[in-house]
């Protein structure tokens, strides 16, 4: 007797349109916040003239587009699979994801190249308490995102808004960064601080478009789930007392979802309505562990061969 049977995660304890709702209201606020540091950072930079404003201009720039990104994703990631698109929609993040860190690389680059020519050529900062004030302004205002971004991360544990959350946490770094340039360009003359802080900020935006860039082909290529997580798996299938070994374990994740399949192998003997209770059994037990997944289990009789001529018998 073989078969197969899938569970998807049942239906999450808040209503999905509100959490939609809530999570598209987050990605709305981070694109508004990023349009507006955007407009006030370049009067900044053009009274200032500092090349560590310009980082940061071109940060703010950055975070509108990752929102902006981010806010496609997520309108992707909440709308069901179709009759073209069984596994859903998630990959858009993922292809978001790789626009986002062509951006980020690109803008990283041109900041290396100008912060060296500062620190080559430096030039003294002008209007520097105008724009300290100015990042003092934007890092209230990106805490306040934050705060935001956490309130409905609580209600709807989105990942897109986990992330989103995290890129404009590591700005209020930046913007810190920034002041202490400002400061000790303007009001202490060490004017090759511009540009050294500002080679900083180019080097930290280009290992994020790296880790970027990294997720999201990892998710374009189905790349299986850490190691750490294919084993809690496994010990979740063995824990089960019929099961008598489990192989052809594959994972994935796209977007926000979670595909396991698996193969377990149980009693020949067994009558099927008592085998799927015990397949039933365990997936539910993986989707409680990883809520939101999508579960296939295939069930083999122990003492038959596989495909490959491998016999399916119990591991000792």
């Amino acid at each position: 007797m073989t078969g197969d049977h899938a569970l998807a995660a049942p239906a999450p304890a808040f209503d999905m349109a509100d959490a939609a709702r809530l999570m598209r209201r987050a990605t709305i606020a981070s694109v508004s916040v990023a349009a507006t540091l955007v407009v006030v950072k370049l009067v900044a930079y053009v009274l200032s003239g500092s090349v560590a404003m310009l980082s940061s201009l071109v940060d703010s720039a950055l975070d509108g587009a990752a929102s902006l990104a981010t806010l496609y994703a997520v309108h992707q990631a909440t709308v069901p699979a179709d009759a073209e698109h069984r596994f859903g929609h998630g990959k858009a993040e993922a292809l978001a994801g790789l626009l986002q860190a062509a951006i980020v690389t690109g803008s990283g680059v041109f900041l290396l190249f100008e912060a060296v020519q500062r620190i080559v050529s430096p030039r003294a900062v002008d209007n520097g308490l105008i724009a300290i004030g100015v990042m003092v302004a934007s890092i209230a205002l990106t805490l306040a995102l934050v705060v935001y971004q956490q309130r409905v991360l609580v209600k709807t544990g989105s990942v897109a808004v986990a992330g989103d959350r995290l890129h404009y946490l590591s700005d209020l770094l930046s913007n810190a960064g920034v002041i202490v340039a400002l400061v000790l360009a303007g009001q202490f003359g060490l004017v090759l601080a511009d540009g050294i802080i500002a080679f900083i900020i180019a080097g930290i935006l280009l290992y994020g478009a790296y880790g970027i860039a990294r997720g999201a082909l990892d998710m374009l290529m189905d790349r299986e789930l850490p190691d750490e997580e294919r084993e809690r798996i496994a010990a979740i299938v063995r824990a089960e007392a019929r099961i008598l070994a489990l192989h052809d374990l594959r994972t994935r994740r796209s977007g926000l979802s979670t595909f396991i399949q698996l193969h377990v192998v149980l009693d020949g003997d067994l009558p099927l309505r008592e085998a799927h209770a015990i397949v039933e059994t365990v997936e539910r037990a993986l989707v409680e562990a990883f809520p939101g997944a999508e579960v296939i289990i295939h069930e083999d009789p122990d003492g038959v061969e596989d495909a490959d001529g491998h016999a399916l018998d119990p591991a000792p």
